[in-house]
């Protein structure tokens, strides 16, 4: 069964495990974009195309990023989905509501 797993994985549906534990891991501990691209020395840039998947991502900024969030690397290989993107600054409420 296991073997069965393993060859019908796509690097597609890695990308999109790796992505969606990235932004979600990164937002449960309250870190933005650039704080987690500075604590894993990665540029901002390369970790918005990480998350984006637009990138793939390399072994050792793999092993940077779980550092940074404090998790093992196969933390960020489980299968995953997407959490919702809030784009936008959140909607003010008129005073006295």
């Amino acid at each position: 069964m296991y073997a069965d797993l393993v060859r019908t994985l796509t690097l597609d549906a890695v990308l999109v495990y790796i992505a969606a534990n990235l932004r979600r891991l990164r937002q449960k501990r309250g870190m933005t974009q650039e704080s987690l691209a500075e604590a894993a020395e990665l540029d901002l840039r390369t970790l918005q195309d990480i998350e984006g998947m637009r990138q793939s991502v390399s072994l050792g900024a793999l092993v940077r990023l779980a550092n940074a969030l404090d998790v093992s690397p196969a933390a960020l290989l489980r299968p995953a989905e997407m959490p919702e993107i809030k784009r936008g600054r959140p909607r003010k409420r008129p005073a006295g509501t």
